[in-house]
């Protein structure tokens, strides 16, 4: 009973399961690591549910959601009903098209996206996340990863053959792969934060001031 009820009070807007368990843990991290930013761009922000939540509990960011275009109604109807003045209107912003924001945030957070794409978009990605920017700002990545070329569980290992299944260039991917690409965008690693059921959130800064 308690199930269809959630489903009825979420019919009118998409829902993620995956955004309502790990929002917490992700929380902690993001208490620490944007302390002093200002105006934040999620990259991918697919239901909206990660903005208005991060948004409410941290009323000194600006959030800017952010998603290929025929994802923002869904985000948008989160964020009505959540009435928030720090939640911009979402942007659509697909890492294959221009435009995309010069440099003006101070941080850019982007939640299970990496696996989703194939590799030369993640490499996109990552780019596109330093040029929207300012000296020092941070880029928080959540997700799965592997590390020395091996599946941290037999879960992420099943994950990985179901996305492969969908699509070949999906995948979970290595740590050490994007963490040379973000090096090569002029990031540097600051932490890489273990979260539940094997992910983990990766937070680095930007060359320029301190962190």
């Amino acid at each position: 009973m308690a199930r269809d009820a959630q489903a009825l009070m979420h019919a009118a807007k998409p829902f993620s399961e995956a955004s309502e368990r790990n929002r917490a843990p992700i929380r902690a991290v993001l208490a620490r690591v944007l302390a002093d930013c200002g105006p934040v761009l999620e990259i991918g922000s697919g239901t909206g549910q990660h903005a208005v939540y991060f948004a409410a509990d941290f009323p000194h960011l600006v959030w800017q959601p952010s998603d290929v275009a025929e994802n923002l109604p869904g985000i948008e109807r989160w964020s009505a009903e959540a009435g928030l003045a720090n939640v911009r209107p979402a942007l659509a912003l697909d890492v294959n098209r221009d435009p995309w924001p010069a440099a003006q945030y101070d941080a850019v957070f982007s939640a299970n996206t990496a696996h989703i794409m194939s590799w030369p978009e993640v490499e996109r990605m990552v780019a596109r996340a330093a040029a929207a920017l300012r000296p020092g700002g941070r880029f928080c990545l959540y997700g799965p990863f592997n590390y020395a070329g091996g599946f941290t569980s037999e879960s992420n290992a099943r994950f990985d053959a179901s996305l492969r299944a969908r699509d070949s260039r999906m995948g979970i991917r290595d740590f050490e792969a994007v963490e040379a690409t973000a090096r090569s965008a002029g990031f540097a690693l600051l932490e890489d934060d273990a979260m539940p059921a094997n992910n983990r959130l990766l937070v680095w800064r930007l060359g320029g001031r301190g962190a």
